[in-house]
């Protein structure tokens, strides 16, 4: 064990096994504040998609960051609720009708600095009422002074009104299609309009007809660019998936390694120790596991058994473990069965687990664990492989579903964000435990230091 740990303090000799060894904390890192940040339930919840978690996202949409470099700048989102009275951009003025009812002016202001038009305009509307559902009058303001009457209707409890759909609005943009209509420079070409700079202003009134009656409103506005990771054609934000799968990358990368090695260790050292019909059944098994499909296999599980997390491990650790590392560590292991000081062991009446956990295998664990990282993103790399083919758990949000999910929806779109993001996150963690294993490896075998 002090040779291990000699061996171990040596990492800080080797500048790649460093920077491996940071870019793997900082994964952990990444992994431990998602899990905290994001309780699994909730992220569960927010990347099925529904409208309650998803509406404020547009669609397909670039990360924001991507106006930096770019000369033409695209909208970012934006949201304005009559719930957040702190919200500079909303002015409020409270009122009551002649019978005594709500009667409410509420200005949305913004400004507008971008050279091309929003996806999409959406006014999100919650009302409570007994019998009489409230009335909303909108009208909007240009910079340069005109006034555009949007429209005027009745709320039910939950209503959205959607700029685009308004086919009395796009009567009133003679034809021109209403998000540009409502933006666009009036002296620019009607066929190629331009986008007037400025501030905007979306005044609605509401009116109740009973006393009690509330009613909040959301204006929002779906840009073209959003958050540091963008959307997919769901409304969902990339960045639920980049960060929760990287925990579940590590873990499932992180536990088959780990289990295989040890497993197919210890079961090497048994068969071994005990030699005869145990030695011959564990050559036998990992002789026919050999020319077993692997691959083929795991998409047989997932496809007609179970595509869960859970189960895919499960099959790959038992799939894993009966393997050339068998005949590997058999060699060894018959090398250091011969060795004095384990008939020293058997002569003072060691029992034979004993010899096996404490004199045979502690001899090769230095040997167990530049493979053991090395195979960390091989496993890595699987469950990605899995999910790219459709086999990864349909509840979970990892980088192969991503890649899965850009396959059908982005690859011939151009969002090639959607795919490079987790393919980088991929590259990065392979990269990460490649440069601490190869060290460790000349670490731990002395004959590659000098190659």
């Amino acid at each position: 064990m002090r040779a291990l740990r000699r061996s171990l303090a040596e990492i800080f000799r080797y500048p790649t096994a460093v920077v491996g060894l940071v870019m793997i904390a900082l994964l952990v890192a990444l992994s431990i504040y998602t899990m905290i940040t994001i309780p699994y339930d909730e992220a569960i919840t927010i990347w099925r998609g529904s409208e309650d978690t998803t509406y404020r996202n547009p669609r397909n949409a670039p990360p924001a960051w991507t106006n930096v470099f770019s000369e033409v700048k695209k909208p970012a989102s934006m949201a304005i609720s009559t719930a957040d009275e702190d919200d500079e951009r909303l002015q409020v003025t409270l009122g009551t009708s002649k019978e005594g009812n709500p009667d409410n002016t509420y200005l949305f202001t913004f400004d507008y600095n971008y050279d091309l038009f929003p996806q999409e305009l959406a006014v999100y509307f919650t009302s409570t009422y007994q019998a009489k559902n409230p009335f909303v009058s909108m009208m909007w303001y240009r910079p340069d002074g005109s006034e555009v009457r949007i429209s005027d209707f009745g709320i039910a409890q939950k209503y959205t009104y959607r700029f685009s759909q308004d086919d009395k609005l796009q009567r009133r943009m003679k034809g021109m299609d209403i998000t540009k209509g409502l933006f666009a420079d009036p002296e620019s070409d009607p066929e190629n309009p331009t986008v007037l700079k400025g501030t905007y202003v979306l005044e609605l009134k509401t009116l109740a007809f009973e006393p009690d009656t509330e009613v909040v409103s959301e204006l929002v506005m779906h840009g073209l660019v959003h958050g540091w990771a963008g959307t997919d054609n769901m409304r969902r934000d990339i960045s639920l998936a980049l960060l929760w799968g990287t925990p579940i990358a590590l873990m499932f990368g992180l536990v088959a390694a780990v289990g295989t090695s040890v497993l197919t260790m210890v079961i090497a050292a048994v068969g071994v120790w005990y030699g005869g019909i145990i030695d011959a059944l564990i050559q036998r098994i990992t002789e026919i596991n050999l020319i077993l499909p692997f691959l083929s296999i795991l998409i047989m599980i997932g496809t007609f058994y179970s595509k869960s997390i859970w189960t895919i491990l499960g099959a790959t650790i038992a799939l894993s473990i009966f393997t050339g590392g068998i005949k590997t560590f058999r060699a060894i292991f018959m090398q250091v069965k011969e060795s004095t000081y384990i008939e020293a062991a058997q002569t003072y009446g060691a029992k034979d687990l004993r010899i096996i956990f404490l004199y045979l295998i502690p001899r090769v664990i230095p040997m167990l664990i530049p493979g053991l990282v090395l195979s960390v993103p091989a496993f890595v790399f699987l469950e990605a492989s899995l999910a790219v083919l459709g086999l990864g758990d349909p509840t979970l949000p990892t980088w192969g579903k991503l890649i899965n999910d850009a396959g059908r929806a982005a690859l011939y779109n151009g969002y090639y964000y959607w795919i490079l993001e987790p393919a980088i996150l991929l590259m990065i963690t392979g990269i990460a435990f490649a440069m601490l294993g190869f060290s460790l490896d000349k670490i731990f075998n002395p004959r590659l230091r000098g190659e």
